[in-house]
C-alpha cells in the first residue's frame, strides 16, 4: 500500500510543481503590470523568467502569441510600448510566425517597437548551423520549426505592418553586421555584445536580431 502511494505521488508531483510555478509566474505578471501602471508598458514574450528592470515577463501558458484572447485579458489594442522576444519565433511554424507578428502589431502602440531575436541561418560557422538548425543538436533545437535569415525573417514583419530595422545579422556572404542598439529597447543575451562566447570579439554565437516598428 505504501509503495502504491509513493508511486502515485511520483506521478503527480511533477505536474503539481509545474502548476505551482505557473501560478507564481502569472501572479508575478499581474503584480508587475499593476506596479508599472504609470510607466511605459514593456513586455517580454516567452521570458523563461529572464528580464531586466522595467520589463514585465510573460510565458506562453497565459500569454500565447497565437491566441489573441489571452492578450485581451490584460491589454487593450494599441496599448503596449515595447515587446521583446529572444529565441521564440524559431519555435513557431512560418504560418504561426505570421500570426504572432499580427498579434504583436495589434497590441503595440503606433511606433511601438518589437525587438526579436532568433538563430541566424546565414551564420558563417557550420558548427553553429548544425547546433541551431531544425532538428539540430543544440539545446531546444529539437523543437525548432524554421531557421531564418535576415531576408526571410524581415519579410515576416514587413508583411504584417512593420517597418524593419536590422540590428545584428550575417548577410548571405557570411559577413557579420552589428548596428548600434539600446538595451533599454530590449536586452538580448545571445548577441555580440552580451554573450560570453564572444569575449574574444568575434561573433562566435550571435542571434539574428531585428527591430520591428509598428507603422
Amino acid at each position: 500500500m505504501i509503495a502504491t502511494v509513493k508511486n502515485i505521488l511520483r506521478e503527480i508531483y511533477p505536474f503539481s510543481k509545474t502548476n505551482i510555478n505557473r501560478r507564481k509566474q502569472l501572479n508575478q505578471f499581474k503584480e508587475l503590470l499593476a506596479k508599472n501602471a504609470n510607466k511605459p508598458l514593456k513586455v517580454v514574450i516567452g521570458s523563461s523568467q529572464k528580464f531586466t528592470e522595467n520589463w514585465i515577463p510573460s510565458e506562453v501558458h497565459f500569454l500565447n502569441l497565437l491566441d489573441q484572447k489571452d492578450w485581451y485579458k490584460y491589454f487593450e489594442e494599441n496599448s503596449i510600448d515595447a515587446l521583446l522576444a529572444e529565441h521564440v519565433w524559431e519555435h513557431l511554424t512560418l504560418e504561426q510566425g505570421n500570426i504572432a507578428a499580427r498579434t504583436c502589431h495589434k497590441f503595440l502602440k503606433k511606433n511601438g517597437r518589437l525587438r526579436v531575436a532568433v538563430p541566424d541561418g546565414f551564420h558563417s560557422d557550420s558548427e553553429y548551423i548544425d547546433y541551431v538548425k531544425v532538428g539540430g543538436h543544440g539545446l531546444g533545437a529539437d523543437d525548432h520549426k524554421v531557421l531564418y535569415n535576415f531576408k526571410s525573417f524581415s519579410e515576416v514583419f514587413s508583411a504584417n505592418g512593420f517597418a524593419v530595422e536590422l540590428v545584428e545579422y550575417f548577410d548571405e556572404n557570411g559577413t557579420f553586421h552589428a548596428n548600434p542598439w539600446n538595451e533599454e529597447d530590449g536586452y538580448i543575451k545571445r548577441s555580440i555584445r552580451y554573450d560570453d562566447r564572444n569575449t574574444d570579439g568575434n561573433p562566435n554565437y550571435t542571434s539574428l536580431i531585428i527591430d520591428a516598428v509598428k507603422i
